[in-house]
């Protein structure tokens, strides 16, 4: 009797996050696929015949290129993250208690404002005679303003600082919890520093770093407003066809197409982290 009660009252507990679920996750996902194969209405909305309409416009070069515009980008930005937010991160985690408390503090300020406040903050920065332009120009590091903004490096920088907290906290995740005694036996046993970080403790970090490199990766894909803000109209994304798709065109098949094609592409990239870390470290940041 009470094994029932208990799960009784375990399904009453459950019953609103399954709803949410139901209703806001898979639902949602269920509706964007099916969108994906009807066609097109001449004016608004959709026409419920089924296509592949919008999947075979996805192979037209103009979306390829968009495609592999976006993953270049996206490697870039997990490749600067990962070699700034590393090093970060473990030292973050090789601190004193306080100063580690401290430092946490710092990197999580940022996630209680706005991203595009932040986006915007950094127009001030990149704009000609901004804040950057004056600095340079004070140390005579240049003799004219840059005019960064608008440009491929200013979106790359928009993109590594929205995203760099993520590769830090997971890596500091993955460091903390490394036992630090088969670090203390690899010296014992001869291996000068360099060796027993290589061959310990980059290995035992390795899940943290996997972890920081798909947070990192993923979202990359799929921010637009960073290249809306940073790049101006020069720089465009899979998110920012997405996003004209929807609000301009008004074909809702496409951007769907376009939904469920990168939907897969992030789907495997977790994948593949599985397989190579057969670990679920992910899932405790998430």
């Amino acid at each position: 009797m009470k094994n029932r009660k208990r799960s009784g009252g375990n399904a009453a507990f459950l019953a609103p996050m399954y709803l949410f679920t139901v209703v806001f996750l898979i639902g949602p996902f269920v509706y964007m696929i099916l969108l994906s194969f009807l066609t097109r209405a001449e004016t608004w909305g959709v026409v419920n015949e089924f296509t592949l309409g919008s999947y075979a416009k996805i192979l037209r070069p103009l979306y390829l290129s968009t495609f592999g515009r976006s993953l270049k980008l996206a490697l870039l930005v997990t490749i600067l993250i990962a070699l700034t937010g590393y090093p970060f991160g473990y030292y973050m985690a090789k601190l004193p208690p306080k100063r580690r408390a401290r430092l946490l503090m710092i990197v999580m300020i940022p996630f209680y404002t706005s991203s595009l406040m932040r986006m915007y903050g950094w127009i001030i920065i990149f704009r000609a005679n901004g804040l950057l332009d004056k600095l340079l120009l004070a140390l005579h590091v240049i003799e004219r303003p840059l005019k960064l903004l608008y440009t491929y490096p200013a979106v790359v920088v928009g993109m590594v600082y929205a995203l760099l907290p993520f590769m830090m906290l997971s890596v500091y995740s993955s460091v903390e919890k490394m036992d630090w005694s088969l670090v203390e036996a690899a010296r014992d046993m001869g291996a000068s520093p360099a060796k027993a970080f290589l061959t310990v403790t980059f290995p035992l970090t390795m899940p943290g770093l996997m972890t920081g490199v798909i947070l990192s990766f993923v979202p990359s894909m799929g921010l637009f407003f960073v290249a809306d803000i940073l790049g101006g109209n020069k720089i465009v994304l899979i998110g920012n066809v997405i996003q004209e798709q929807l609000l301009k065109v008004h074909d809702w098949p496409f951007a769907a197409a376009l939904s469920v094609v990168l939907m897969l592409m992030m789907t495997f990239m977790i994948w593949l982290y599985r397989r190579i870390t057969g670990s679920s470290e992910m899932e405790g940041m998430i």
